[in-house]
């Protein structure tokens, strides 16, 4: 029964020399922390600090060991893996620090009675020296703020969607690499990279000139945030039309059936999904935009339910004011409060768009079973 049994484990262990074990890592990495941590309690210890440090004894340890037992070759592959995992989480890093700080800071704001449900028509600085001073609940809400940011992202959305996507076509389908075509592409890069505050300007300008001075309203920032998401539009649909295949189009010519109308029917459901994702992820890119709300739609602390008259608050600027100017100079918690709050609900916005965009493209996209 030995004599059977022995070839086995000799081949097993002819296959298994000269690696590491799998757990090989781990051992790595448990010792780098604990000399990492006896580092730090020795100059100050920190909780970045101990990871830094951490993180470099576990790739010296873990590439001189593989160096060691498999060679230069096996090592210099372990240092190019522990190089691309640690600048993945340096990356991931700020994140995750940002996603934490908005989470404990507003998560309290976020509780407070009637913040997603009241706006802060009324509320004084009385109201929140009373909440500091006597434990009374933070007062005022975002629901002013919220309601505007849907309307004129909405607003923006009707506008830029048509003129981008009627874009893109032209590009693709239309343009033949001409002049004109040259023309739009090198314009539409020029517009993805101005700064938001100068389309603020923009639309500040034009409705002076077309309505008079002092015209602030939701719509005019719904222009200014248009202006952004344009290029954004154009870009991605473009690039989703142009992978729509050839074949599709002339398999439609082939049948009788006319430019527009393969377009539509054809080259449009083919492309609808990175379309519908191109667009969501414009929204998620403009819906957090502060300076060009403030240049054209002004602030609000009541409801404005009228898009095209009155000033117009959004959570940009709600953030903005409430840290700048606190509604109490004397007791600003509370406003900070209200701040990191609406915070907390613009992040949750973004994701839920970022998000709708990956079950819009799953949705959408071209089935390819039988």
């Amino acid at each position: 029964m030995t004599s059977t049994l022995t070839p086995v484990r000799s081949k097993r262990s002819a296959l298994t020399k000269g690696q590491l074990p799998k757990y090989a890592p781990y051992i790595v990495l448990a010792a780098a922390l604990v000399v990492g941590a006896a580092i730090l309690a020795l100059i100050g210890f920190n909780a970045f600090g101990w990871g830094l440090v951490s993180a470099l004894l576990f790739a010296v340890g873990l590439v001189s060991w593989s160096a060691a037992v498999e060679g230069s070759r096996k090592a210099k592959d372990r240092l190019a893996t522990c190089l691309v995992v640690g600048s993945f989480l340096v990356a991931l890093l700020p994140l995750v620090s940002v996603i934490w700080t908005v989470l404990v800071n507003g998560v309290p704001g976020l509780l407070n009675p009637g913040f997603l449900s009241s706006s802060m028509n009324g509320v004084t600085g009385v109201y929140d020296n009373k909440a500091v001073e006597e434990g009374a609940p933070v007062l005022g809400g975002i629901y002013h703020a919220l309601l505007g940011t849907v309307q004129i992202t909405l607003l923006a959305t009707v506008i830029s969607v048509p003129v981008g996507l009627l874009t893109a076509i032209y590009l693709v389908e239309y343009g033949n690499d001409g002049r004109l075509a040259r023309a739009i592409t090198f314009f539409v890069d020029v517009m993805t990279g101005i700064p938001s505050i100068v389309a603020g300007l923009f639309a500040a300008a034009f409705f002076f000139a077309v309505v008079g001075p002092g015209t602030k309203t939701g719509a005019v920032a719904a222009v200014a945030l248009s202006v952004l998401m344009i290029p954004v539009v154009v870009r991605s649909s473009e690039e989703m039309l142009k992978i729509v295949p050839n074949e599709l189009r002339e398999a439609a010519y082939a049948l009788g059936v006319r430019k527009w109308r393969t377009i539509l029917k054809v080259v449009i459901p083919t492309a609808i999904s990175g379309i519908a994702s191109g667009v969501t992820l414009a929204i998620a890119r403009v819906i957090g935009e502060t300076a060009p709300i403030l240049v054209t739609a002004g602030f609000a602390t009541s409801i404005n339910g009228n898009v095209f008259g009155g000033w117009m608050a959004s959570l940009p600027t709600f953030i903005y004011t409430q840290i700048l100017n606190p509604t109490s100079p004397a007791n600003p918690d509370p406003s900070s409060e209200r701040a990191w709050g609406a915070a907390l609900v613009l992040i949750i916005l973004v994701m839920i768009l970022n998000l709708a965009a990956r079950l819009i493209a799953r949705i959408f996209a071209p089935k390819t079973g039988r």
